[in-house]
């Protein structure tokens, strides 16, 4: 049996309609790292199931004649008279799923060294005008607006502005050293990476265009509640409307920014973390999702 059609509809529902659904659910800006694991979990669940898809497509079958190449010499996109050839659907069967992995690796690998360059030169730069503050284990930068924000990576910095290093109170600035810290130390860096990796080759699916959005705000309120196991929500609260409209480099990630509203009511509301049986629920059907494509191709007491 060709488990092709089940791939594709497969593929299709975590493509088209997971996305509406996790974007509908209540749950992941109140576990949001659990949530930026889902997006993740999905698109990698996507990349096998559209990889197995391509495979089982190719690959000639009984049922399905000679697979893509079938198909093709049936239209009569073929060379010659005879017969689809099965050494070519070997080839293609192999060509199109390396294709996928190929581009994904690629996209990834580029997204990663081009933020890191980004980064290294707004990092010299900020060394040469800023300077090193001990107490607050930040560079201060000389700006005349409230800003903070991080480089991540192996020389990691975290930068503010003299404007708000005057301006916070000290529980405010501790609130925000404290959300940078967090970017840095979850290397968030590498996950949004990720979603842009997976948005460039899949740009018109709406599962790459929300994880990456998705994924985005959603790391900014894992670093959220960082902060908020120290600071209180006011302290934090104040501080991201105070730099609310500061721009940050690109490969940063910033306290403020343009989700600042949506994080600034999760701050301030009512925060109730989801249920533990909930929680593990969740957690074990995101584990397992990645092998739903694999069980389909390759079922269990099949030969």
């Amino acid at each position: 049996m060709n488990a092709a059609p089940v791939l594709v509809g497969y593929t299709a529902a975590v493509g088209f309609v997971a996305p509406r659904l996790l974007l509908r659910a209540g749950w992941p800006h109140r576990a949001p790292a659990l949530a930026a694991a889902v997006w993740h979990t999905l698109m990698v669940s996507f990349s096998i199931g559209a990889a197995l898809a391509a495979y089982n497509l190719a690959m000639p079958t009984e049922h399905l004649h000679a697979g893509l190449v079938g198909l093709l010499h049936s239209c009569g996109l073929h060379v010659g008279t005879g017969e689809p050839d099965p050494d070519t659907a070997d080839r293609l069967a192999v060509a199109l799923p390396a294709a996928i992995g190929i581009a994904l690796v690629s996209s990834l690998a580029f997204h990663v060294v081009r933020a890191r360059r980004a980064r290294t030169r707004h990092r010299e730069a900020v060394d040469l005008v800023g300077h090193h503050s001990a107490r607050l284990c930040a560079t201060v930068l000389p700006y005349d607006i409230p800003a903070a924000y991080c480089l991540p990576g192996r020389h990691a910095r975290i930068v503010i502005s003299d404007a708000a290093v005057r301006e916070l109170t000290p529980e405010q600035l501790g609130a925000v050293l404290e959300h940078e810290q967090g970017h840095i130390a979850g290397r968030h860096h590498l996950a949004l990476a990720a979603a842009e990796a997976f948005h460039s080759v899949f740009r018109r699916l709406p599962l790459a265009r929300h994880a990456r959005e998705q994924t985005a705000l959603l790391l900014e309120m894992v670093a959220d509640d960082r902060a908020l196991r120290r600071h209180s929500s006011e302290a934090l609260a104040t501080a991201m409307y105070e730099m609310a409209a500061a721009r940050t480099p690109k490969g940063a990630f910033a306290a403020g920014g343009p989700t600042v509203l949506i994080r600034l009511k999760r701050v301030l509301g009512p925060r109730k973390a989801p249920h533990p049986a909930f929680w593990g629920s969740v957690a074990a059907v995101t584990a397992a999702v990645p092998l739903l494509p694999l069980l389909v191709a390759c079922p269990p007491g099949l030969s």
